[in-house]
């Protein structure tokens, strides 16, 4: 595959992506919560959305895919994207001086287009 090709392919990726991003936010606003931030960086590592209702603080991975024919797209949130997700969330944390919030971790997945959500889908990593 040539290299124009490969980016052309890649940027339908990311803007698929994104088009999914702002899905779920959709979806939290409709639920109560505040958008703090999309796309947050803490160096190369990324956190898709970060919402607040009340005390809560939740830090959303969002994941799609056309099919389960290669799993689910929750199974793509493994051990080392926890320990990135953790890291940012951490630098969030400090970056922001949040204290006396319950913090989790959320995932939503899309499979062809429909929402799943699974609030505190996982414990931050050590």
């Amino acid at each position: 595959m040539n290299s124009s090709k490969k980016s052309r392919k890649e940027d339908n990726r990311v803007a698929s992506g994104r088009s999914y991003e702002k899905l779920a936010a959709q979806f939290f606003i409709q639920n109560g919560y505040e958008i703090l931030e999309r796309n947050w960086q803490a160096g190369q590592k990324e956190i898709d959305l970060i919402v607040r209702k009340g005390n809560e603080i939740a830090f959303v991975e969002v994941k799609s895919v056309a099919s389960t024919k290669f799993g689910h797209p929750a199974q793509r949130v493994d051990k080392r994207k926890i320990s990135n997700l953790t890291e940012a969330a951490r630098r969030y944390q400090i970056e922001k001086e949040i204290d006396g919030c319950d913090l989790r971790f959320d995932v939503v997945t899309f499979i062809d287009g429909q929402l799943e959500y699974f609030p505190n889908a996982f414990e931050a990593s050590d």
